[in-house]
């Protein structure tokens, strides 16, 4: 059986305020999970190796309740260049009214420059369940139990 899903369905409305001369964000594919976000830089950064740096972006949001936007790295960036968002994803919260800025870092050996317009990274919107803990004096049994860091394999 085919399911039809209406396409006004699957979206989610973000209001928008653009300072930037950029375009706005948007997908590049149809099964894009996000889109790119540049840089609104009055001149190049110039990133060192190892360092980190704030890069506003010209772009205030407001997002629906339990909502969120995760900032996300830029694979090309990531794997020509080694620069990442640092905090990554980086949370924006649905109450946050501030320009967007993006926290990026050098990882590689050579520096790297940021222009103006430049794509700097991803903007995922995603849906946000609250969860309510309860206090318990101990949890159930599981086969994983307690093991951790590397205990399901290589």
């Amino acid at each position: 059986m085919k399911r039809c899903l209406n396409k006004a369905n699957m979206t989610t409305s973000v209001k928008i305020v653009n300072k930037s001369n950029n375009a706005l964000p948007a997908y590049q594919t149809a099964q894009a999970a996000g889109m790119d976000l540049s840089a609104y830089i009055t001149e190049a950064i110039v990133l060192q190796p190892l360092q980190r740096q704030l890069v506003p972006t010209g772009l205030f949001i407001e997002l629906p309740e339990h909502t969120e936007a995760q900032i996300r790295p830029r694979s090309g960036l990531a794997f020509k260049h080694g620069i990442t968002v640092l905090n990554s994803p980086g949370t924006i919260d649905a109450d946050y009214r501030g320009e967007i800025k993006v926290l990026l870092v050098n990882l590689s050996n050579e520096a790297f420059t940021i222009q103006s317009g430049e794509r700097i990274a991803q903007i995922v919107i995603a849906k946000v369940e609250h969860a309510h803990f309860v206090e318990v004096e101990e949890l159930s049994d599981s086969l994983r139990a307690a093991a951790g860091f590397g205990s399901t394999g290589k």
